[in-house]
This record gives C-alpha cells, structure tokens and sequence, in this order.
C-alpha cells in the first residue's frame, strides 16, 4: 500500500485481502477473519451476497447511470421501497452515493424549506464527514448536551418544562437532526420520552425532523430504522450504509409535504451519480432478501443473544465499564488506564482470526457483524473471547 495515502484513523491490519463472502475476509496469505464490523458495517447480507451480485450484473447490461435529462422506472421502485419501510405516505426521495451525502443533503433542504440556516444536533452525533454535518460550525448548529439526560431520575418520566429543553431557541432553528444510536460510533441511546418531547416541541415552532439512519437503519438496530423506537414519524430520513450491502448509494427520503414546499421553491440539488438506476436497483434487492429471510426480526433476536452472552462472559471483570447495543450494534466499553484492555482484545482477536472495530479516540470496541451471520459463528467469537479474558486475568 506505499501509493496509497492510509488516514482512515484505523491501524492497516490486512495488507492484501483478496477475497470476501459472507461473513469472512481473505488475504493473499491464505489467512481467514470472520468480519464483525460488515466491513464499515456496510454489508448487512453480508460480502459478496450473490443475489446482489447478480443484480449489478443483470442492472450493468441495461442502464447503469442516467445523467440529468433521464428518469428511470427503476429509481422510481426504488423510492417507492424505501418510502413503505420508513412508514412515510405520498412522499419522495433522491439517491446518491454515500450516507454523508444523503445527511447534507436533508440538511440543505431544512434550510430552503424553512429558511433558516441553524439546525439543533446532539452533542455527540457524527452526522457526516463533510459540509455543514462535518464541519460542526457554531453558527450552523445549536448543541444540546443530554450527559445529564443519561443519569436523570426522571429520564423516563421526562416533561417538556425540562430546563434542558426549556432553553433551545426553538423559533431561531430550522429543525433538529437526530442520530438515534450510533452516537460517533459509541452507541448510545437518548430516552425516548427525552427525544419525544424535544420533537413535539419543534414541531409545535415548525421545525422539520432529520433523522440520520447511515449506520442505525437497515435492519442493523432490530428495527428497520433506529427512530422507531421513539414516538414520532419523521419529516426526512437520511440512510447509506447497508442500503447497497457495499455498493455506494445512499438516500434521503421525505413526506409529500417538505417535498411540495421544496418543489414550489425551487430547491436545486446537483450531483454527478443522482439518482443511477444500477443503485436503484441494488437498493431494491437489499430491501428484497431482509424481507424474505426475515432478517429485520432474526438481527434483533441474534442481537438479545449476543448482549446476554457478552454480559456473562464480562461478570466479575472490573475495567469493562459498559455493554451497549440494539439488534446487531453493539459496544464494549472499557474503564482500564490508557485503553489496555480495549487494545490488548481488539489485537489478540485479530490475531485469532476476528475483525471488530477500536474506536479512535475512546475505549470502546465495536461489533457490527452482518444480519445473517450464523449463531455457530457468533459463539466461535465469543468462545475464543473468553479464552482471551481468562489468559488476561490469569
């Protein structure tokens, strides 16, 4: 890799991986590694599936890109699909490349639709990695820190004359973009009856809802998308991620709505691969092999198994901090001085043939493996974790 600029913030562990199909990554060496991340946990039928592989060849014998003058059914299906599973009626949506995109792209259209250039995020929420999302100016965003929120006595019981909701100038911001889980990668999961509140009272000023789905939604939470586990329907969902399961394409849905405001006020969005029909048509066989394999349903179900498993095998271990997680999206986070314990498993489970994900910057492990991935691969990990721990401590 010496042509190759490496800044991904990860340690370059296989240097030559020259195979991947379902659950497992090869290198030239001849070395297998069963991949708990999904790649960039973008895989959720996991590498290589070859019912989408078939459909990116099937698709590249037609129309693969449409430029700005052609439609295409195929795109039209494919919003169609995405509009059914986020439960909005009448609405439209807009395809692009990749989940920061597809946020920056929600973020803009609050901006025409509302005509205000402030949006309120979470202290804690990636958004994007460039644009208004990555860049985080302090004159773009209100940032609300709900730390407290996740030690209140009243979490549950939360009320809108909360002074942490009280104060947000609600009537000064277009909207609140909501990352409901990954939290920069942490996961972490604000109460509902917090989030709830905080929706009720920006709609009650006319603000628009963004929820960011590129790493919650598909399935990955146990639910279709992170934000059904709150109390509200949202005015635009942002989603990349698993929705090519590796393929680039990304999208923005939004109700008729925002959509006919957008339309009246003549919203202009220009990109070189919007709306191409071979991501159109990988997004509709990804959404066509969750629902016949039921894997919105087994990927909590797998996930239940994995937190109980993971929280017997941690007992009695002191430096981990927490066990995190909604469906298959789960966090480790550990306590011990200079993150010893995070980066002595993450380097001997490599070593053992296991990919999960160190986050840069924090004492935490992430594990992301595919929807489908079989139970008899999940206890291998989670047998070999144990031998680890048990060497570790001895």
């Amino acid at each position: 890799m010496e042509h190759i600029l490496w800044c991904t913030g990860h340690d370059l562990k296989i240097k030559n991986a020259v195979k991947a199909r379902g659950c497992f990554v090869y290198e030239q060496e001849g070395n297998c590694y069963l991949d708990l991340e999904s790649g960039v946990w973008v895989t959720p039928l996991g590498h290589s599936n070859p019912r989408v592989n078939q459909a990116i060849s099937d698709q590249a014998e037609k129309i693969i890109h449409c430029g700005y003058y052609n439609g295409s059914k195929i795109v039209d299906n494919a919003a169609r699909e995405l509009l059914k599973i986020t439960g909005i009626k009448k609405g439209k949506g807009v395809f692009l490349s990749s989940g920061s995109e597809a946020v920056e792209f929600g973020i803009k259209a609050i901006h025409k639709a509302t005509e205000k250039n402030k949006l309120l995020r979470l202290h804690d929420s990636f958004l994007g990695s460039y644009g208004a999302a990555g860049e985080k100016q302090k004159e773009a965003w209100y940032l609300l820190d709900w730390t407290d929120c996740q030690v209140c006595s009243e979490k549950e019981n939360c009320k809108k004359d909360c002074p942490a909701l009280e104060d947000i100038p609600y009537s000064e911001l277009g909207g609140f973009v909501f990352e409901p889980g990954s939290a920069g990668g942490l996961v972490k999961f604000p109460p509902q009856p917090f989030i709830d509140n905080l929706v009720q009272l920006f709609r009650e000023n006319g603000g628009l809802i963004l929820v960011n789905e590129v790493t919650t939604g598909i399935g990955r939470s146990g639910k279709w998308f992170g934000f059904q586990y709150y109390g509200f329907q949202p005015d635009l969902v942002a989603m990349g991620k698993g929705l090519g399961n590796g393929y680039p394409v990304s999208a923005t849905v939004m109700t008729g709505e925002v959509a006919k405001n957008l339309e009246g006020k003549g919203f202009y969005y220009q990109q070189s691969h919007q709306n191409d029909p071979l991501g159109c048509r990988v997004v509709v066989e990804v959404i066509d092999v969750i629902k016949e394999e039921n894997l919105v349903n087994r990927s909590r179900e797998k996930g239940e198994y994995l937190l109980e498993r993971l929280k017997e095998i941690f007992s009695g271990f002191d430096f981990l901090k927490g066990i995190r997680g909604r469906g298959l999206m789960v966090a480790l986070e550990f306590s011990g001085p200079e993150n010893r314990e995070a980066a002595y498993l993450h380097r001997e489970l490599f070593n053992k043939g296991f990919i999960v994900s160190l986050r840069p910057g924090h004492y935490v492990l992430r594990i992301d493996p595919p929807l489908n991935i079989e139970i008899k691969h999940l206890d291998s990990f989670l047998q070999e974790l144990e031998k680890i721990l048990v060497f570790y401590q001895g």
